[in-house]
């Protein structure tokens, strides 16, 4: 049974008349601990026997472990955390610009909702980041329950709402309100050339992320999709994504030291929706028809000598495409570039993912088969309910013929390149 004793005051090196109380209570192992700072005998008594009622029920909390650093436990948590690498460092980045700073040094016990809310108003980062960061910080959180490590997570279920608009005045970046009309793929594409300019008409047009794009296999590409439709068979040609290396990964890793290094490879789709089939309009499958005939290697969009391009790489090639460049005149190991006028300025591969899927509107495509081509799970039950029909492909793929054509004719092309 837990009981109390006196705790002496020392004041230069004696021991004076003015005394605490301090807790003495059995742990589960059998062995007697105790706490100190309690005012009087009672409040001492009856915290220690909170903990062994604690104790016998299951339910106890070592409160060593509950005043251990938020930092010192993130860690613990992040070594047991198995997410894919991105993801991974995302988190980090999140920790070490938004969270650390703040709470590193604070116990998890200390930690409480009052306060977090009123940190995370202060952030002058974008809403979305802010969100991320308290949600990224329940997580944790909610380890540490898990853990023994607290009672309760004083986060879990808290909403953050009514941001300061301080933060509204964060502007979008260009891949989250901007899209390309066809007219502008092609264009771009032109100025790009047959090779790279396909992987911007590709992504355009059947709606590739990067990651994709980069690690698209000649063996995935121009296969057949086959349903029953209308008393045979309905076929068009598609690219598979799907498999152990169906995505090129590019990010930071860290090793035991917190040092940072760059890993590159192929990866499995995030999703069970991202495994899908993208259905191939007729001139998107005649085009790479002609390019795979002619290419070598496993990947259908490579680099300039030949393997996987750096995303940074990839930008030094698009921002002048989209953006414009003055002319550069012949110099010694420099060639001559012409200047390019703006098409549209900050255009990147994401925008070009929107603008797929805002084609996909605008030609009323069903919703259940957008969201399949896009690889996005239809929410609801009619994403268990409601699968796409033959019908529904004809239609949609027959739209993104008609754009692409529109596009040439309003354009006065005969083809993309000439």
């Amino acid at each position: 049974m837990a009981y109390a004793e006196k705790v002496y005051k020392v004041r230069n090196g004696k021991q004076t008349k003015q005394f605490t109380w301090r807790s003495r209570y059995k742990r589960p192992d059998g062995k007697w601990d105790s706490e100190p700072g309690f005012p009087t005998k009672k409040t001492a008594e009856d915290w220690g026997d909170a903990q062994e009622a604690a104790i016998r029920e299951g339910r106890w909390v070592d409160p060593q472990l509950a005043r251990k650093k938020f930092g010192v436990f993130t860690e613990e948590w992040m070594k047991a955390q198995a997410p894919r690498g991105r993801t991974t460092m995302n988190r980090r980045e999140r920790l070490e610009a938004h969270i650390l700073p703040k709470w590193e040094h604070t116990p998890l016990i200390g930690i409480n909702w009052f306060e977090v809310e009123a940190w995370a108003r202060g952030l002058t980062c974008a809403h979305s980041t802010t969100k991320d960061a308290v949600g990224l910080m329940s997580r944790i959180l909610n380890g540490a329950v898990d853990a023994r490590h607290l009672a309760v997570n004083p986060l879990f279920g808290r909403r953050l709402t009514g941001l300061p608009a301080a933060t509204e005045g964060v502007r979008k970046s260009a891949d989250e309100d901007m899209w390309a009309p066809p007219e502008v793929v092609l264009q771009l594409a032109r100025r790009m050339g047959p090779v790279n300019g396909l992987m911007i008409v590709t992504t355009a047009f059947a709606g590739l992320r990067y990651e994709e794009a980069v690690g698209l296999q000649k063996s995935r590409t121009l296969l057949t999709r086959r349903q029953q439709y209308d008393g045979g068979t309905f076929t068009c040609p598609v690219i598979r994504v799907d498999g152990k290396d169906g995505v090129l990964a590019e990010y930071y890793v860290y090793d035991d030291d917190k040092k940072r290094k760059i890993f590159r490879g192929l990866e499995p789709p995030k999703t069970k929706q991202s495994k899908r089939d993208i259905d191939l309009p007729p001139f998107l499958a005649d085009l790479l028809e002609k390019h795979l005939a002619g290419m070598q290697g496993d990947f259908v969009f490579t680099a300039a000598k030949g393997g996987w391009w750096w995303r940074s790489t990839w930008c030094e090639v698009l921002r002048p495409a989209a953006d414009g460049r003055e002319a550069r005149p012949k110099a010694r190991g420099t060639a001559n570039k012409e200047a390019w006028e703006p098409i549209m300025p900050g255009l990147d591969m994401r925008a070009l993912r929107h603008s797929h899927d805002t084609y996909q509107a605008q030609l009323n495509v069903h919703p259940v088969l957008a969201h399949e081509q896009a690889g996005h799970k239809y929410p609801g039950i009619k994403g268990t309910y409601q699968h796409p029909t033959p019908e529904m492909r004809k239609q949609r793929l027959e739209g993104l013929q008609r754009l692409y054509e529109r596009a040439l004719g309003n354009l006065g092309w005969e083809s993309i390149w000439e």
